[in-house]
């Protein structure tokens, strides 16, 4: 991962909002890791006190920032964690020396 692509991230996690939003999508995301780790956006849409319309520009800043993945299922938007980037950018973060 280049420092462009960390610096997406980041800049897309520094909006508190943003980070709210991203932080309950990951919640959902762990509570429904069995059924495939979805989180249906109108299912958490009523704990923040963001509207409608400034919920999906933040999801498609997340999105942009490939921290999770969007799917139309009729009228309803479902997000999911890019489990896989998370793990990358944990252990870039980890600052563990593995050389030892």
């Amino acid at each position: 991962m280049d420092t462009n692509q960390m610096a997406k991230i980041f800049k897309a996690l520094s909006n508190p909002n943003r980070l709210e939003l991203y932080l309950k999508i990951a919640q959902a995301h762990e509570t429904s890791i069995q059924t495939g780790g979805e989180c249906f956006v109108t299912d958490i849409i009523d704990c923040l006190n963001i509207g409608a319309p400034t919920i999906s520009h933040h999801i498609k800043e997340l999105a942009n920032a490939d921290l999770i993945t969007t799917e139309k299922r009729g009228k309803f938007l479902i997000c999911r964690v890019n489990e896989k980037l998370v793990t990358e950018v944990s252990k870039i973060l980890s600052l563990r020396n593995t050389s030892k």
